[in-house]
């Protein structure tokens, strides 16, 4: 049993609101802009990553199914071998790294995607070499942490059409975040069940209004947009590496 005070239960609900909201209207991202929100409040990783699992789980096959033939195939194959590895990796520190160094991680991360997002800068992969480089440290930012989807969102963006970009990394996301939750399994991590289910409808109504933004950010200017979601990430980082007493 989580045991939350009610105020707190809100703000998760609002936090899970929120992450279906930028998975959908994004097409990434999710969790990284969830999980340091939820850290604030409990911070244990294993506490939330497995939620955020199952509800990215859930919501990419709602999106991927009677699509498949928008998948790129042929480059999910080419590229799966390079972070398959560095994925293990991740996800085997994920389940044996103390706490506290997790929690770092994870901030440290979003910390890094927030300056990104804030000066308007974007990972490109233009280059065999950097495709290599970006999709092994998101793999592993994949298994440690459920945020290496920029990264490897990079190298997508670069070799499947645009038209078939978001619907192939939906699927991507569900293998990947397969592999995690059968590790999950394997090590006996309590999935907390009851409360990604119990958390389900906040997501929900968090990703159909996500479809909608998604359609504003394709069809305008998305930078403004990117500057205050990183302004946001920066300040919640700083502080939740302050307060966790990592400096």
């Amino acid at each position: 049993m989580i045991s939350l005070s009610i105020p707190e239960w809100v703000f998760i609900a609002l936090v899970f609101f929120w992450s279906g909201l930028v998975r959908s209207g994004l097409g990434f991202g999710g969790a990284a802009l969830a999980l340091p929100l939820m850290l604030l409040v409990v911070d244990r990783p294993l506490l939330w990553l497995p939620m955020l699992a199952t509800h990215l789980l859930i919501f990419s096959t709602i999106t991927v199914y009677n699509r498949f033939d928008r998948i790129d195939w042929a480059y999910i194959l080419r590229s799966f071998p390079i972070f398959l590895v560095p994925k293990i990796l991740g996800v085997l520190g994920l389940v044996s790294l103390p706490n506290e160094m997790l929690v770092y991680i994870i901030y440290g991360i979003t910390f890094l995607y927030g300056l990104t997002y804030f000066f308007n800068y974007s990972f490109v992969s233009n280059n065999r070499v950097v495709d290599t480089f970006l999709l092994m440290v998101g793999g592993y930012a994949s298994g440690v942490t459920l945020m290496g989807a920029p990264l490897i969102s990079a190298v997508y963006a670069r070799h499947v059409a645009l038209e078939n970009l978001r619907i192939t990394l939906f699927f991507l996301w569900i293998i990947l975040v397969a592999i995690k939750m059968s590790a999950f399994v394997m090590f006996d991590v309590d999935l907390q069940f009851k409360y990604a289910m119990l958390s389900l409808p906040f997501v929900g109504a968090g990703h159909l209004i996500g479809l909608k933004l998604h359609a504003k950010l394709i069809g305008g200017d998305g930078h403004k947009y990117k500057q205050v979601l990183g302004a946001v990430l920066v300040v919640i980082c700083g502080y939740g590496i302050v307060t966790a007493g990592h400096f």
